[in-house]
């Protein structure tokens, strides 16, 4: 069984209809905890450390082979608080797949982000990546003014016009990075001629690998 921890209750058909449709026969298990982001948001991501790693022994405890966190907020904090003591099964970030994608398409990555909490700690991992991967990399970061407020609000088609207008506009860049997997429908909409990539389906492919060979 696959844990997914979510901060937002919107992520749970994304991966549900993923997995169907990528993965049929694996189980997954929703772990939903809103309060994470917000307190991540006020107090700064370090401030959830522990409840983090409270939330991933839950999920080993309760059958979990592996977990991913879908939170590009907080995934570095899970995959910290899994290093510490260990949790006894893997635990996966969501977007790292999509960073290392992102550093294979070329040097001039441009971040679209709805949160300011987010584009620290994804920028940081495109930058991990790339020394991974011995390339270079020059990181450029746009918050979508107005989008969170949509999402929000329940409005997730006005919240991805805003993603989709946002990627149309970018300029000088070899590829998008949609920070939050919220964002991967507005790939759908977008007309930029460079490669937009989202997190979800290339998540869940190694959360899913993560499983399977334990």
């Amino acid at each position: 069984m696959l844990a997914l921890l979510h901060t937002s209750p919107v992520h749970v058909p994304v991966f549900d209809a993923l997995r169907d449709e990528d993965h049929p026969g694996l189980e997954l298990r929703h772990l939903v905890h809103a309060e994470l982001l917000d307190r991540a948001r006020r107090e700064g991501t370090e401030a959830v450390t522990g409840a983090v790693r409270a939330v991933l022994r839950g999920a080993v405890a309760d059958g979990a082979r592996a977990v991913l966190c879908t939170c590009s907020t907080i995934g570095g904090v899970a995959e910290a608080a899994a290093g510490v003591g260990g949790v006894g099964v893997p635990v996966l970030r969501v977007d790292r797949p999509m960073a290392a994608a992102a550093v294979a398409a070329g040097p001039r990555v441009v971040v679209l982000a709805a949160l300011e909490s987010t584009l620290t700690p994804t920028v940081a991992l495109i930058d991990e990546e790339a020394r991974r991967a011995g390339r270079p990399v020059e990181v450029r970061t746009r918050l979508v003014d107005g989008a969170w407020r949509r999402f929000e609000a329940g409005d997730l088609e006005g919240y991805l016009r805003l993603v989709a207008a946002a990627a149309d506009s970018v300029t000088a860049a070899d590829t998008i990075v949609l920070a939050q997997a919220s964002m991967a429908p507005a790939g759908q909409l977008t007309r930029a001629t460079v490669p937009v990539l989202a997190s979800p389906a290339s998540g869940l492919a190694a959360g899913a690998e993560a499983a399977r060979f334990r």
